[in-house]
Protein backbone atom coordinates (compact mmCIF):
# COMPACT_ATOMS: atom_id res chain seq x y z
CA UNK A 1 0.00 0.00 0.00
CA UNK A 2 1.06 3.59 -0.68
CA UNK A 3 -0.11 5.79 1.91
CA UNK A 4 0.07 9.51 2.24
CA UNK A 5 -0.78 11.89 5.11
CA UNK A 6 -1.22 15.70 3.79
CA UNK A 7 -1.74 17.75 7.14
CA UNK A 8 -2.00 21.46 6.91
CA UNK A 9 0.47 23.98 8.50
CA UNK A 10 -1.15 25.87 11.75
CA UNK A 11 -4.20 25.61 9.71
CA UNK A 12 -6.98 27.72 11.58
CA UNK A 13 -4.10 30.37 11.99
CA UNK A 14 -2.76 30.08 8.81
CA UNK A 15 -6.26 31.18 7.30
CA UNK A 16 -6.31 33.95 9.31
CA UNK A 17 -2.89 35.25 8.57
CA UNK A 18 -4.17 34.94 5.18
CA UNK A 19 -7.06 36.56 5.13
CA UNK A 20 -5.58 39.29 6.88
CA UNK A 21 -2.15 40.15 5.57
CA UNK A 22 -1.28 42.53 8.62
CA UNK A 23 -1.58 39.13 11.16
CA UNK A 24 1.20 38.17 9.24
CA UNK A 25 4.24 37.13 11.21
CA UNK A 26 3.03 38.00 14.19
CA UNK A 27 2.00 35.58 17.13
CA UNK A 28 -1.74 34.57 16.83
CA UNK A 29 -3.96 32.43 18.55
CA UNK A 30 -7.52 31.20 17.26
CA UNK A 31 -9.72 30.89 20.21
CA UNK A 32 -12.64 32.60 21.68
CA UNK A 33 -10.62 35.81 24.11
CA UNK A 34 -12.61 34.68 27.67
CA UNK A 35 -11.74 33.80 31.28
CA UNK A 36 -12.55 29.99 30.05
CA UNK A 37 -11.29 30.48 26.38
CA UNK A 38 -9.02 27.93 25.10
CA UNK A 39 -6.21 28.10 22.65
CA UNK A 40 -8.07 26.28 19.10
CA UNK A 41 -4.91 27.00 17.40
CA UNK A 42 -1.63 29.27 17.40
CA UNK A 43 0.77 30.40 14.86
CA UNK A 44 4.28 29.77 14.36
CA UNK A 45 4.93 32.45 15.93
CA UNK A 46 2.91 32.21 19.12
CA UNK A 47 4.79 29.06 19.46
CA UNK A 48 7.91 29.95 20.02
CA UNK A 49 6.68 31.05 23.81
CA UNK A 50 5.04 28.23 24.73
CA UNK A 51 1.44 28.92 23.21
CA UNK A 52 -0.16 25.81 21.81
CA UNK A 53 -3.74 23.89 21.35
CA UNK A 54 -5.98 23.14 24.42
CA UNK A 55 -4.75 25.71 25.96
CA UNK A 56 -6.51 28.04 28.25
CA UNK A 57 -6.28 31.34 26.35
CA UNK A 58 -5.07 33.60 29.82
CA UNK A 59 -2.19 30.91 30.22
CA UNK A 60 -1.39 31.81 26.64
CA UNK A 61 -1.39 35.60 27.35
CA UNK A 62 0.90 35.30 30.49
CA UNK A 63 3.38 33.49 28.49
CA UNK A 64 3.26 35.90 24.83
CA UNK A 65 1.72 39.27 26.05
CA UNK A 66 1.73 40.50 22.82
CA UNK A 67 -0.24 37.49 21.84
CA UNK A 68 -3.33 38.76 19.68
CA UNK A 69 -6.28 36.62 19.94
CA UNK A 70 -8.47 35.64 16.80
CA UNK A 71 -11.99 34.82 17.26
CA UNK A 72 -12.50 31.34 14.65
CA UNK A 73 -14.25 31.30 11.40
CA UNK A 74 -15.38 27.84 11.23
CA UNK A 75 -17.65 27.96 7.94
CA UNK A 76 -14.22 30.05 6.29
CA UNK A 77 -12.23 27.14 7.59
CA UNK A 78 -14.46 24.42 5.75
CA UNK A 79 -14.31 25.94 2.62
CA UNK A 80 -10.44 25.88 2.29
CA UNK A 81 -10.81 22.50 3.54
CA UNK A 82 -13.37 21.49 0.50
CA UNK A 83 -10.67 23.14 -1.62
CA UNK A 84 -8.25 20.82 -0.62
CA UNK A 85 -10.24 17.67 -0.93
CA UNK A 86 -11.07 18.91 -4.71
CA UNK A 87 -7.27 18.63 -5.24
CA UNK A 88 -6.76 14.64 -3.37
CA UNK A 89 -9.75 13.85 -5.42
CA UNK A 90 -8.05 14.34 -8.87
CA UNK A 91 -5.45 11.88 -7.69
CA UNK A 92 -7.56 9.40 -5.90
CA UNK A 93 -11.22 8.30 -4.01
CA UNK A 94 -9.31 6.63 -1.18
CA UNK A 95 -9.75 9.64 1.29
CA UNK A 96 -9.63 9.16 5.09
CA UNK A 97 -10.33 12.67 6.33
CA UNK A 98 -9.05 13.06 10.27
CA UNK A 99 -10.06 16.73 10.38
CA UNK A 100 -11.03 19.66 8.20
CA UNK A 101 -6.67 19.89 8.42
CA UNK A 102 -5.79 16.81 7.76
CA UNK A 103 -6.23 13.39 5.67
CA UNK A 104 -5.04 9.98 4.44
CA UNK A 105 -5.06 8.90 0.93
CA UNK A 106 -4.22 5.28 -0.89
CA UNK A 107 -2.50 6.46 -3.89
CA UNK A 108 -1.75 2.53 -4.34
CA UNK A 109 -3.53 2.61 -7.67
CA UNK A 110 -4.32 6.37 -8.49
CA UNK A 111 -6.32 8.20 -11.23
CA UNK A 112 -2.76 9.87 -12.48
CA UNK A 113 -1.24 6.50 -13.15
CA UNK A 114 2.12 7.95 -11.13
CA UNK A 115 4.09 5.38 -10.23
CA UNK A 116 5.59 7.64 -7.09
CA UNK A 117 4.03 8.43 -4.14
CA UNK A 118 6.16 10.69 -2.88
CA UNK A 119 5.83 12.37 -6.55
CA UNK A 120 2.11 12.46 -5.85
CA UNK A 121 2.50 14.55 -2.78
CA UNK A 122 5.16 16.69 -3.96
CA UNK A 123 2.10 17.84 -6.28
CA UNK A 124 -0.93 18.17 -3.96
CA UNK A 125 1.58 20.09 -1.87
CA UNK A 126 2.45 22.56 -4.78
CA UNK A 127 -1.15 22.92 -6.02
CA UNK A 128 -2.38 23.32 -2.43
CA UNK A 129 -0.24 26.66 -2.37
CA UNK A 130 -1.30 27.73 -5.88
CA UNK A 131 -4.90 27.04 -4.77
CA UNK A 132 -5.09 28.46 -1.11
CA UNK A 133 -2.03 29.89 -0.26
CA UNK A 134 -1.38 28.03 2.41
CA UNK A 135 1.46 25.11 3.10
CA UNK A 136 0.52 21.79 3.70
CA UNK A 137 3.49 19.01 4.77
CA UNK A 138 2.68 15.65 3.37
CA UNK A 139 4.54 12.12 4.63
CA UNK A 140 4.96 9.10 2.67
CA UNK A 141 4.91 5.43 3.42
CA UNK A 142 3.44 1.94 3.41
CA UNK A 143 1.29 2.56 6.30
CA UNK A 144 -1.04 4.77 8.36
CA UNK A 145 1.04 5.03 11.12
CA UNK A 146 4.25 5.48 9.58
CA UNK A 147 2.76 7.96 6.84
CA UNK A 148 1.52 10.23 10.01
CA UNK A 149 4.66 10.18 11.68
CA UNK A 150 6.41 11.67 8.60
CA UNK A 151 4.11 13.99 7.84
CA UNK A 152 4.86 15.85 11.28
CA UNK A 153 8.74 15.25 10.67
CA UNK A 154 9.81 18.16 8.85
CA UNK A 155 7.01 20.71 9.99
CA UNK A 156 6.00 23.04 8.30
CA UNK A 157 6.10 22.82 4.44
CA UNK A 158 7.84 19.14 5.11
CA UNK A 159 7.65 16.56 2.86
CA UNK A 160 9.47 13.50 4.38
CA UNK A 161 9.42 9.70 3.61
CA UNK A 162 9.69 6.74 5.37
CA UNK A 163 10.70 3.32 2.81
CA UNK A 164 10.11 0.11 3.73
CA UNK A 165 13.15 -0.80 3.84
CA UNK A 166 14.36 1.93 6.33
CA UNK A 167 10.79 1.63 8.65
CA UNK A 168 12.17 -0.77 11.40
CA UNK A 169 15.61 1.61 11.58
CA UNK A 170 13.90 4.71 11.64
CA UNK A 171 11.40 3.29 14.48
CA UNK A 172 14.09 1.95 16.29
CA UNK A 173 15.09 5.91 16.84
CA UNK A 174 12.21 7.13 17.69
CA UNK A 175 10.60 8.57 21.01
CA UNK A 176 7.86 6.84 21.99
CA UNK A 177 5.88 10.36 22.79
CA UNK A 178 5.74 10.20 18.90
CA UNK A 179 4.36 6.96 18.56
CA UNK A 180 0.52 7.26 17.63
CA UNK A 181 -1.79 6.41 21.23
CA UNK A 182 1.33 7.25 23.71
CA UNK A 183 -0.12 10.75 25.50
CA UNK A 184 1.47 11.81 28.59
CA UNK A 185 0.54 9.43 31.19
CA UNK A 186 1.41 6.47 29.18
CA UNK A 187 4.64 8.05 28.21
CA UNK A 188 5.49 8.46 31.53
CA UNK A 189 4.56 5.18 32.32
CA UNK A 190 6.99 3.33 29.30
CA UNK A 191 9.95 5.57 30.89
CA UNK A 192 9.43 4.10 34.20
CA UNK A 193 9.83 0.36 32.48
CA UNK A 194 12.75 1.58 30.79
CA UNK A 195 11.00 2.38 27.40
CA UNK A 196 12.16 5.85 25.48
CA UNK A 197 12.66 4.51 22.15
CA UNK A 198 10.90 2.09 19.77
CA UNK A 199 13.89 -0.11 19.94
CA UNK A 200 12.89 -0.03 23.47
CA UNK A 201 9.44 -0.87 22.80
CA UNK A 202 10.60 -3.69 21.03
CA UNK A 203 12.40 -5.40 23.40
CA UNK A 204 9.42 -5.60 25.53
CA UNK A 205 6.91 -9.10 24.71
CA UNK A 206 3.36 -9.10 23.70
CA UNK A 207 2.56 -10.30 27.00
CA UNK A 208 4.10 -7.59 28.86
CA UNK A 209 2.57 -5.04 27.05
CA UNK A 210 -0.90 -6.19 27.11
CA UNK A 211 -0.82 -6.81 30.71
CA UNK A 212 0.17 -3.05 31.29
CA UNK A 213 -1.89 -1.39 28.40
CA UNK A 214 -5.06 -3.61 27.84
CA UNK A 215 -5.59 -3.70 23.98
CA UNK A 216 -3.25 -0.84 23.20
CA UNK A 217 -0.14 -3.34 23.90
CA UNK A 218 -1.18 -4.99 21.07
CA UNK A 219 -1.05 -1.83 19.23
CA UNK A 220 2.40 -0.67 20.45
CA UNK A 221 3.88 -4.16 19.59
CA UNK A 222 2.93 -3.97 16.05
CA UNK A 223 3.66 -0.22 15.61
CA UNK A 224 7.45 -0.68 17.12
CA UNK A 225 7.69 -3.32 14.10
CA UNK A 226 6.57 -1.28 11.80
CA UNK A 227 3.24 -3.17 11.13
CA UNK A 228 0.03 -1.33 10.96
CA UNK A 229 -2.46 -3.00 8.61
CA UNK A 230 -5.33 -0.30 8.77
CA UNK A 231 -6.81 0.60 5.77
CA UNK A 232 -6.84 4.13 4.38
CA UNK A 233 -11.27 4.09 5.01
CA UNK A 234 -12.96 6.59 2.44
CA UNK A 235 -16.35 5.96 3.69
CA UNK A 236 -17.12 7.52 7.33
CA UNK A 237 -19.73 6.52 9.78
CA UNK A 238 -20.44 8.59 12.48
CA UNK A 239 -20.23 7.08 15.95
CA UNK A 240 -21.39 9.72 18.41
CA UNK A 241 -22.92 12.64 19.07
CA UNK A 242 -21.90 15.11 22.09
CA UNK A 243 -21.81 18.83 22.87
CA UNK A 244 -20.35 20.17 26.37
CA UNK A 245 -20.12 23.60 28.27
CA UNK A 246 -17.88 25.16 29.92
CA UNK A 247 -18.97 27.58 32.57
CA UNK A 248 -18.06 30.87 33.36
CA UNK A 249 -17.72 29.92 37.04
CA UNK A 250 -16.97 26.71 38.29
CA UNK A 251 -20.54 24.74 39.73
CA UNK A 252 -21.05 22.87 42.88
CA UNK A 253 -24.45 23.79 43.31
CA UNK A 254 -26.81 20.73 42.45
CA UNK A 255 -29.61 22.94 41.10
CA UNK A 256 -27.26 24.79 38.89
CA UNK A 257 -25.90 21.23 37.51
CA UNK A 258 -29.30 20.42 36.64
CA UNK A 259 -29.69 23.73 35.01
CA UNK A 260 -26.89 23.02 32.76
CA UNK A 261 -27.48 19.70 32.09
CA UNK A 262 -31.21 20.47 30.78
CA UNK A 263 -29.47 23.49 28.42
CA UNK A 264 -27.11 20.74 27.06
CA UNK A 265 -29.75 17.96 26.79
CA UNK A 266 -31.46 20.68 24.60
CA UNK A 267 -28.22 21.25 22.55
CA UNK A 268 -27.43 17.67 21.97
CA UNK A 269 -30.52 17.11 20.98
CA UNK A 270 -31.10 19.31 18.43
CA UNK A 271 -27.18 18.10 16.90
CA UNK A 272 -28.79 14.24 16.95
CA UNK A 273 -31.54 15.79 14.86
CA UNK A 274 -29.20 17.52 12.45
CA UNK A 275 -27.16 14.27 11.97
CA UNK A 276 -30.05 11.91 11.86
CA UNK A 277 -28.39 9.98 14.29
CA UNK A 278 -29.76 6.95 16.23
CA UNK A 279 -27.93 6.14 19.46
CA UNK A 280 -28.37 4.01 22.68
CA UNK A 281 -25.79 5.24 24.75
CA UNK A 282 -25.79 8.00 26.79
CA UNK A 283 -22.32 9.38 27.99
CA UNK A 284 -21.91 12.04 30.70
CA UNK A 285 -18.48 13.91 30.64
CA UNK A 286 -17.71 15.74 33.82
CA UNK A 287 -14.14 17.96 34.04
CA UNK A 288 -13.56 19.53 37.38
CA UNK A 289 -12.51 22.82 38.49
CA UNK A 290 -8.40 21.34 38.80
CA UNK A 291 -8.91 20.00 35.05
CA UNK A 292 -9.65 16.35 36.25
CA UNK A 293 -11.89 14.42 33.94
CA UNK A 294 -14.47 11.80 34.20
CA UNK A 295 -17.07 9.85 33.07
CA UNK A 296 -20.16 8.09 33.00
CA UNK A 297 -22.28 6.01 30.98
CA UNK A 298 -25.89 4.18 30.68
CA UNK A 299 -27.06 1.98 27.83
CA UNK A 300 -30.98 1.51 26.91
CA UNK A 301 -33.00 -0.65 24.93
CA UNK A 302 -34.69 2.58 22.83
CA UNK A 303 -33.15 5.03 20.68
CA UNK A 304 -32.02 8.49 22.46
CA UNK A 305 -33.60 11.58 20.64
CA UNK A 306 -35.26 13.75 22.48
CA UNK A 307 -34.00 15.87 25.46
CA UNK A 308 -36.99 14.58 27.70
CA UNK A 309 -35.31 11.07 27.35
CA UNK A 310 -31.70 12.12 27.09
CA UNK A 311 -32.25 14.67 30.84
CA UNK A 312 -33.57 11.92 33.10
CA UNK A 313 -30.57 9.41 32.16
CA UNK A 314 -28.34 12.42 32.42
CA UNK A 315 -29.37 13.31 36.26
CA UNK A 316 -28.93 9.94 37.17
CA UNK A 317 -25.14 9.65 36.17
CA UNK A 318 -24.82 13.07 37.70
CA UNK A 319 -26.05 11.74 40.75
CA UNK A 320 -22.74 9.11 41.06
CA UNK A 321 -20.36 12.22 41.00
CA UNK A 322 -19.48 13.89 44.00
CA UNK A 323 -18.80 17.36 43.34
CA UNK A 324 -20.07 19.61 45.74
CA UNK A 325 -16.18 19.70 47.14
CA UNK A 326 -14.78 19.30 43.52
CA UNK A 327 -16.76 22.10 41.71
CA UNK A 328 -17.15 21.12 38.03
CA UNK A 329 -15.76 23.57 35.44
CA UNK A 330 -17.32 21.74 32.38
CA UNK A 331 -20.32 19.25 31.57
CA UNK A 332 -20.66 17.30 28.13
CA UNK A 333 -23.20 14.75 27.03
CA UNK A 334 -23.04 12.55 23.84
CA UNK A 335 -24.82 9.70 22.46
CA UNK A 336 -23.07 6.85 20.62
CA UNK A 337 -23.76 2.88 19.91
CA UNK A 338 -26.20 3.05 16.97
CA UNK A 339 -25.89 -0.75 17.01
CA UNK A 340 -26.56 -2.26 20.29
CA UNK A 341 -25.86 -5.48 21.80
CA UNK A 342 -28.75 -5.37 24.54
CA UNK A 343 -30.70 -8.76 25.91
CA UNK A 344 -32.74 -6.88 28.94
CA UNK A 345 -34.98 -4.59 28.87
CA UNK A 346 -33.39 -2.71 31.66
CA UNK A 347 -30.51 -0.07 31.28
CA UNK A 348 -26.90 -1.37 31.32
CA UNK A 349 -24.85 0.68 33.39
CA UNK A 350 -21.23 0.93 32.29
CA UNK A 351 -18.06 3.48 32.92
CA UNK A 352 -16.36 4.37 30.00
CA UNK A 353 -12.90 6.58 29.59
CA UNK A 354 -13.30 8.64 26.37
CA UNK A 355 -10.29 8.93 24.23
CA UNK A 356 -9.58 12.49 25.23
CA UNK A 357 -4.99 12.71 25.05
CA UNK A 358 -3.53 12.01 28.18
Amino acid sequence: MKVIHVDMDQFFAAVEQLDHPELKGKPIAVGHDADRGVVSTASYEARRFGVHSAQSIQIAKRLCPQLIIVEPHFQRYKEVSSQLHQIFHDYTDLIEPISLDEAFLDVTENKRGMDMAVDIAREIKQRIFERTGLTASAGVSYCKFLAKIASDWRKPDGLTVIHPDRALDFIAKLKVEKIWGVGDKTAEKMHKMGIFNGEDLRAVSLAHLTDEFGKMGQVFYSFARGIDNRPVVSEWERKSVSCERTFAHDISDPSAADTELYHTALELERRIAKNDFEGHTLTLKVKFQDFQQITRSVTVNHILRASDDILPLAKQLLQQVEFSSHPIRLLGLGVSNNRPDMTTDKPRWIQLKLPFKD
